[in-house]
């Protein structure tokens, strides 16, 4: 009896220790909900993005005050959950052109892992 409640004990234990684990690794590993790495989207900003929005998402650039784009360090832009930025990148709003099609979703994603690491 005793041999089948510790292997009970420890079959809890494990079941229990798993979840908590894995959120304790992404929690740490700096990623946002889409998981993609801001790593993977810095080339991808500066190539796509930066031309309208500054290297440093500030929007401080000829095109980027001409058009009054958001200034993507902002706590009302950061503040945005990931799936709302993922729809402005992906889909387009105003005069922002729409990602997808050309990128593609991981891409998208790449690029709000990356706008999450320019918070002020």
């Amino acid at each position: 009896m005793k041999l089948s409640v510790n292997r009970f004990k420890k079959t809890a234990v494990v079941t229990i220790a798993i979840p908590i684990l894995a959120v304790v690794v992404l929690s740490r590993s700096g990623t946002q909900a889409f998981g993609a790495g801001a790593g993977d989207g810095a080339s991808l900003f500066k190539a796509k993005c930066a031309g309208c929005h500054a290297a440093d998402g500030s929007g401080n650039t000829p095109a980027g005050k001409s058009l009054k784009v958001r200034d993507l360090r902002s706590a009302e832009v950061q503040g945005q959950p990931d799936a709302q930025l993922y729809n402005i990148i992906a889909k387009g709003k105003g005069k922002m052109p729409a990602f997808e099609k050309t990128l593609g979703a991981d891409k998208c994603k790449e690029l709000v892992a990356f706008a999450r690491t320019l918070r002020k």
